[in-house]
């Protein structure tokens, strides 16, 4: 069974920086493709951004193209988004995911909060 274990969320000022990391163990052959999801306080939760772990594909939300980065380690099993310019409509919970078929995501990490004040 895949494990994802997110980390790096907080609070930081609109304009800032974070980086989440996304730890995946148990069994990582399992997945083709990582994305980080968030749920943002009164909306569906939505797609961020997603990579293959060649790194050669990737994809992001209109909303976050320019400021977002996602980018792998594969020797350490893990995914980061790098986030910059932060707004405060980006303040949400976000969420790692793994797998193997485009658009079916089987594997979820618990969450980390991120809070972005004006």
């Amino acid at each position: 069974q895949v494990q994802l274990v997110e980390s790096g969320g907080g609070l930081v000022q609109a304009g800032g920086s974070l980086r989440l990391s996304c730890a995946a163990s148990g069994g990582t052959f399992r997945t083709t493709r990582m994305a980080w999801f968030r749920k943002v306080p009164g909306k569906e939760r939505e797609f961020v951004a997603a990579i293959n772990w060649s790194g050669s594909i990737r994809n992001y939300a209109d909303s976050v193209k320019g400021r977002f980065t996602i980018f792998g380690d594969n020797a350490k099993n893990t995914v980061y988004l790098q986030m910059n310019s932060l707004k405060p409509e980006d303040t949400g919970v976000y969420y790692c995911a793994g797998g193997a078929t485009r658009g079916i995501w089987d594997y979820w990490g618990q969450g980390t909060q991120v809070t972005v004040s004006l």
